[in-house]
């Protein structure tokens, strides 16, 4: 949101470096990849990209708060928004399959209040912190703008809210806003960068963005290329350039 002090390129490229360290590391369903060197074309069995279809989570209205969000910390500039790039569609898929469930996580007591360093410490698996999450910042905003929802508001008025988020400082009824915002940012990023299979990065404008080749399958030409400008054009592990569309560039 500081988008006179430091360019959105270099928030998010430096934000994707760092989340490789991050708590919330979305975990990816079992994949089947079959094949083996010496590599011919389609002689692998490729994973299957996501459906782009809506409604696997998101309610209508919260499929609203969604887009009106992720534009926020996300927004369109010169490269397309988040919502653009797909990330509402990620986030739908990925709240309704095992991240959303928390299906792989540890979600038993003790309840005692942890540390900022623990990471994650709601009782909420993911699916139902943003369902209780979204409901909770639309009344906030139904009660401090004239009964606006969230989507409804002014994009600074909606910055105001998601710093408020961001910093804590909102009370929000039934979730931490905080902890909320902290996933939801995460993810948000997530969308953006992921491979186009998992239904975000559409066209992999976020490879574009950050000059990212991709799931390529041989990298031996360029290995000793050092802080050379490639000018690769992006592929998905699936080979795609996104949603199972067009062909694997060569």
């Amino acid at each position: 949101m500081h988008r006179k002090t430091i360019s959105r390129r270099g928030f998010l490229s430096g934000t994707v470096v760092a989340g490789s360290l991050s708590q919330f590391v979305l975990p990816g369903d079992a994949r089947d990849y079959s094949g083996a060197e010496p590599w011919s074309p389609s002689a692998a069995q490729l994973p299957q990209p996501v459906s782009p279809a809506s409604g696997k989570f998101f309610t209508p209205d919260e499929r609203k708060f969604i887009e009106a969000a992720v534009d926020r910390l996300i927004p369109k500039d010169e490269w397309p928004s988040a919502t653009e790039a797909g990330v509402a569609h990620f986030l739908d898929d990925q709240l309704a399959g095992p991240f959303g469930s928390a299906q792989s996580w540890y979600m038993q007591g003790p309840w005692a209040k942890g540390e900022d360093s623990q990471g994650f410490q709601s009782r909420l698996a993911p699916a139902p912190l943003y369902r209780a999450a979204i409901k909770a910042v639309d009344q906030h905003c139904r009660d401090k703008y004239s009964g606006k929802g969230f989507a409804q508001l002014s994009t600074s008025d909606q910055d105001k809210v998601l710093k408020g988020l961001e910093k804590g400082e909102t009370e929000l009824k039934g979730v931490d806003a905080k902890t909320f915002f902290t996933m939801f940012l995460q993810n948000t990023i997530e969308g953006f960068f992921s491979d186009p299979v998992h239904g975000g990065n559409k066209d992999m404008v976020g490879w574009k963005m950050i000059g990212f080749p991709g799931a390529r399958y041989d990298y031996r030409p360029y290995v000793l290329k050092h802080n050379q400008k490639l000018d690769l054009q992006p592929v998905s592990v699936a080979g795609v350039d996104s949603f199972g569309a067009g062909t694997p560039p060569k």
